[in-house]
């Protein structure tokens, strides 16, 4: 073992003395909430496959169909080989839905982000990130060599008084509408007032939004928003039980952006597969609702489930703050051993003493699945 490696062993091994060891779990059988991990089965309330999409027989044979149709792969840059038409069709769909001029398909949601914000705002620019924002927005600030500030969570008074005395050029206020780890919504209204005072774009990440709230097609459509919110991301991982991420907003910034924005120009398109799953979770939710009514009355299951817990979240996202990141991890190991996947989340992926367990319920999850979860969670956490 060289010098290197050596450093690293000692940081691995002091990363797991403080319960902050990240490893990863290999699944080898999955159908909807039902895992199999090293021969036994699991129920994984971890996921953010809120509608069960992922493993839906008939999303399973659209994304098969557009693979024989289409091939494994898109080949190079959608700008080098062309565009397959059914990702087009993919992004008409998507604007349609979100109501939208155009949209833009990146091969992630954390694409999507990275590029948006490096291609539109530049050194003599400013961007304002929530507290709490998604790393990919953290990394697009970064990379755009903007001048990045950061307001505190859901502060509208906070961002008003920074959008006053610290922008300037062109500035981009970015926030989620569901955040990531807490669950809690951000003030979609008075963001955008905020931002029409000063003249700024206000970019919102629809990632645990789309699929779950309007209707499915978000927050910012759910509050009648989405002609004054001039960028909206969204992703085709989570909900719509895909891959990939998108931009709904006006084509003169499409255009813009296939000219510009690194992470479409220089990588290879999503996967046929992908498109194709993505596109038929579409239509099928501007179709029926039905998923998701039953997630909101899953997500309700799991509140009345979990009432003698300190749970948080608005919808499908359920922390429950430990603070301790060693005891989290105790707490989730406690559930795993008894068949249930509860992941402990802990910084840096979450502020110093916000260590949790963060719960997610799905469409596909039962009434006794949830009950049982809550019932030996709620026994752990008394001891």
């Amino acid at each position: 073992m060289n010098a290197f490696d050596q450093e690293l062993t000692r940081w691995l091994a002091a990363r797991d003395a403080e319960g902050m060891l990240r490893a990863r779990r290999t699944v080898t059988r999955r159908d909807g909430v039902s895992v199999g991990i090293d021969g036994k089965e699991y129920v994984s309330f971890c996921s953010n496959d809120y509608l069960g999409l992922a493993t839906d027989p008939a999303i399973r044979e659209a994304a098969a169909q557009a693979a024989r149709d289409w091939g494994g792969g898109a080949g190079t840059s959608r700008l080098i080989s062309g565009d397959l038409a059914i990702v087009r069709e993919l992004e008409d769909e998507l604007a349609a839905w979100k109501g939208t001029e155009a949209a833009l398909v990146f091969p992630t949601g954390y694409m999507a982000n990275l590029g948006v914000l490096s291609a539109l705002v530049g050194r003599e620019d400013t961007i304002v990130l929530d507290r709490l924002a998604h790393a990919s927005l953290v990394d697009g600030a970064r990379l755009s060599g903007a001048k990045l500030l950061v307001f505190p969570h859901n502060d509208v008074g906070r961002l008003d008084a920074v959008l006053s005395t610290h922008a300037r050029g062109r500035t981009i206020v970015a926030t989620e509408s569901i955040f990531s780890m807490d669950g809690d919504r951000a003030p979609l209204r008075p963001l955008v007032e905020a931002c029409e005072r000063h003249g700024a774009l206000l970019l919102v990440d629809e990632a645990h939004a789309l699929g779950v709230y309007g209707g499915g097609r978000g927050c910012v459509a759910e509050e009648g928003l989405t002609a004054r919110v001039p960028l909206i991301i969204g992703t085709l991982s989570k909900a719509l039980g895909s891959q990939g991420g998108f931009v709904a907003c006006a084509r003169a910034v499409v255009e813009y952006l296939v000219n510009n924005a690194r992470s479409f120009v220089y990588t290879t398109g999503i996967t046929p597969a992908a498109a194709g799953g993505a596109l038929s979770a579409v239509r099928l939710l501007r179709a029926d609702d039905a998923r998701i009514r039953q997630l909101w009355y899953n997500r309700a299951l799991l509140r009345t489930a979990l009432a003698d817990v300190p749970a948080g979240g608005d919808g499908p996202i359920c922390p429950v703050i430990i603070g301790d990141a060693a005891r989290a991890v105790a707490l989730s190991g406690g559930l795993f051993d008894a068949g249930w996947w509860v992941p402990a989340i802990r910084p840096p992926t979450v502020p110093q003493g916000t260590a949790r367990l963060r719960i997610t319920v799905s469409a596909a999850h039962t009434g006794g699945q949830i009950s049982g979860m809550a019932a030996v969670l709620a026994n752990l956490l008394s001891h």
